[in-house]
C-alpha cells in the first residue's frame, strides 16, 4: 500500500510540474506577443523539448503504475485520467510553441488596434484562466470548479467565430497588414484549440472524481 500511495503522489506532483510548465509557455508566449519580445518568443521554443520529455516521462510512469499495482476504482480512474491530461497539457505547450514561431517571424509590433478588435488579450487571460482553474480543480478534488471550464471554452469559441469577419473588414482597411493580420489570426485559432484542450482536461477530472464520461453522456443525450 505504501508503495501504491508513493507511486501516486509522484505521478501527482509530475503532472502538476508539467502544469506548471505549460501554463509559463503560455504566459509568456502572451508577454512576447504584447510586448514583441522575440528572445521570450525564442525561449518558449527552446523549452519545447522540455515539455515533450515531462509528457514522455508522465506517461511512463503512469504504464508502469497500471502494469505493476494493477489499481482499480478511484486510484485507476486518476491514473487513466492522468494520462489524457498529461496528453493535453502537451498539446497546449505545442500551441504556445506554434504562437512563438509566429512572434519570431514578425517584422515589427502588432498594432494595439488589432490585438483590441481581435481580442487576443482577452483570449490569453481566458485561457490562462482556465488553466489556472482546472489546476486548482484537479488539486482540491473539486469538480463544480472544472465544470466552470466549459464556459470560458464557449468565451473562446464567440471569439474565434467573429474573427475572420474582423480580419477581412482590417483587410480592407489595411491592405498593407494582410500578412500580420494573417497571422494573428492564426493565434486566435490556436488559442480556441486551446480552449478545446483545457475542456478535455476539465472532463477528465470530473471523470476522474465522479466516474462517468461527459463525452459518453453527450453522445447518449443526443440519441435519446
Amino acid at each position: 500500500m505504501k508503495h501504491l500511495e508513493h507511486d501516486l503522489k509522484t505521478i501527482k506532483s509530475n503532472i502538476l510540474d508539467m502544469w506548471g510548465l505549460v501554463s509559463s509557455q503560455l504566459d509568456n508566449t502572451r508577454t512576447a506577443l504584447l510586448e514583441f519580445d522575440k528572445s521570450l518568443a525564442n525561449e518558449v521554443s527552446m523549452k519545447e523539448k522540455r515539455v515533450d520529455a515531462f509528457e514522455l516521462k508522465i506517461d511512463e510512469a503512469c504504464e508502469t503504475f497500471l502494469a505493476l499495482q494493477n489499481p482499480f476504482a478511484a486510484d485507476l480512474r486518476f491514473v487513466l485520467a492522468t494520462l489524457k491530461i498529461n496528453y493535453n497539457l502537451e498539446r497546449i505547450g505545442d500551441f504556445a510553441n506554434a504562437i512563438s514561431l509566429v512572434i519570431e517571424d514578425l517584422k515589427e509590433p502588432v498594432d494595439e488596434e488589432i490585438i483590441s478588435k481581435l481580442k487576443i488579450t482577452e483570449m490569453f487571460h481566458i485561457c490562462s484562466l482556465m488553466m489556472k482553474d482546472a489546476s486548482s480543480a484537479f488539486i482540491n478534488e473539486d469538480s463544480k470548479l472544472a465544470r466552470g471550464i466549459f464556459k470560458m471554452d464557449k468565451d473562446l469559441n464567440a471569439i474565434n467565430k467573429k474573427a475572420p469577419d474582423i480580419v477581412v473588414e482590417l483587410i480592407k482597411q489595411k491592405p498593407d497588414k494582410t500578412r500580420v493580420l494573417l497571422d494573428i489570426l492564426s493565434v486566435v485559432r490556436r488559442l480556441e484549440r486551446v480552449g478545446d484542450h483545457m475542456t478535455n482536461v476539465a472532463e477528465e477530472i470530473i471523470f476522474s472524481l465522479e466516474a462517468k464520461k461527459l463525452a459518453h453522456a453527450k453522445f447518449k443525450n443526443k440519441i435519446n
